[in-house]
């Protein structure tokens, strides 16, 4: 009796160590790059491994964590957003340039979903009705946006972000910022409308098989169309978290935003059609991508990844002087800030 259970326990156990072993060969890229930079922290420095510390990779990730929930959205169904940076750089510019503050707060609040709503329409009428060119259709949105806040601009910088709205960077909750629950409430939402409801299976339909799924009587179109408007409302609010995050305003605001977006939903197994790494796996891409470049930044200069910033190429310092982030640091009003230096002398 013993011995014929011995020998049943002993099958059972190499299946399950089997299962775990290809459990773990299944994650997404994203679960190993993190893991082994977590590895090598602790022999970097102790200050990789505090929790506050953590927060603070977690705060300036938000951004680009909600535009990367965006970015996997259309991807599910085989398309993609490149309107990212468009989207942004108009709602920054809005937000800072001073139009909007004889309006109540909420229309400040409000103004980057509406915009993002707009786009992300203009966008889904482009692609599933139209049937243009996902690549081509939403970077031609994006040009045409950063083109009007050129001409709004006359390429001067904008002023300062409100004040009461920083609170959505500064404030937190036991340390965690309200940028990063929001962040996080955001990717649950969306885990559980991908679970239970049905938008998830069309949404998984359309990417198993977009000819098959519209013969069963899926609406490709509308799909297609529902995906991208949701991704431009999504990308509206990481413009809101970005804007929160700045205290004065730049007309140039990350022009590789839409890049890392993509390459971090890859990253997190979130490809055309292909849904193998769900909401977590793009997740944890955004705090693999944003770990390394703070822990660069730091490693070569102290302190400055206080001025770093996901996204963005350039800062603005307290007063209102512009510089590209470069190879050496200049302190000014109290300010860390990356300078450029191009085989010349600038004066700063």
């Amino acid at each position: 009796m013993t011995t014929s259970d011995s020998k049943t326990e002993a099958p059972s156990r190499s299946l399950r160590g089997k299962s775990a072993i290809s459990w773990i060969l299944g994650l997404p890229p994203a679960y190993y790059v993190l893991a082994i930079l977590v590895a090598v922290a602790p022999a970097v420095s102790a200050t990789l491994i505090n929790p506050n510390y953590w927060f603070v990779i977690l705060k300036q990730s938000a951004p680009l964590g909600i535009a990367v929930l965006a970015q996997s959205l259309v991807m599910r169904v085989r398309s993609i957003d490149l309107s990212v940076s468009g989207i942004f750089a108009f709602a920054i510019y809005l937000a800072s340039s001073g139009q909007l503050n004889n309006y109540p707060p909420l229309m400040t609040v409000l103004m980057p979903v509406v915009i993002g709503l707009a786009v992300g329409g203009v966008n889904g009428i482009l692609v599933a009705y139209v049937r243009a060119s996902a690549v081509i259709s939403t970077l031609s949105v994006s040009a045409i946006l950063i083109g009007i806040v050129q001409y709004m601009s006359a390429g001067r910088a904008p002023g300062s972000t409100p004040s009461w709205l920083r609170i959505l960077t500064s404030g937190n909750i036991h340390g965690l910022s309200y940028s990063v629950v929001l962040w996080i409430v955001i990717a649950a939402l969306i885990s559980i409308a991908f679970r239970f409801l049905i938008v998830g299976r069309y949404f998984r339909a359309v990417g198993d098989n977009p000819r098959a799924a519209e013969t069963t009587g899926i609406p490709l179109a509308r799909t297609i169309f529902v995906s991208h408007t949701l991704a431009g409302a999504l990308t509206g609010i990481a413009a809101l978290v970005q804007v929160s995050a700045l205290a004065v305003g730049t007309i140039k605001p990350g022009f590789d935003t839409f890049m890392n977006a993509l390459a971090a939903t890859i990253l997190g197994g979130v490809t055309f059609g292909v849904d193998r790494g769900g909401v977590a796996g793009p997740f944890v891409a955004v705090v693999a991508f944003s770990f390394p470049v703070r822990d660069a930044d730091r490693l070569r200069h102290p302190g400055a990844g206080q001025a770093y910033r996901p996204g963005r190429d350039h800062c603005i310092c307290r007063n209102h002087l512009r510089c590209a982030r470069g190879s050496r640091l200049v302190r000014r009003a109290d300010q860390v800030i990356p300078v450029a230096i191009a085989g010349e002398r600038r004066r700063i």
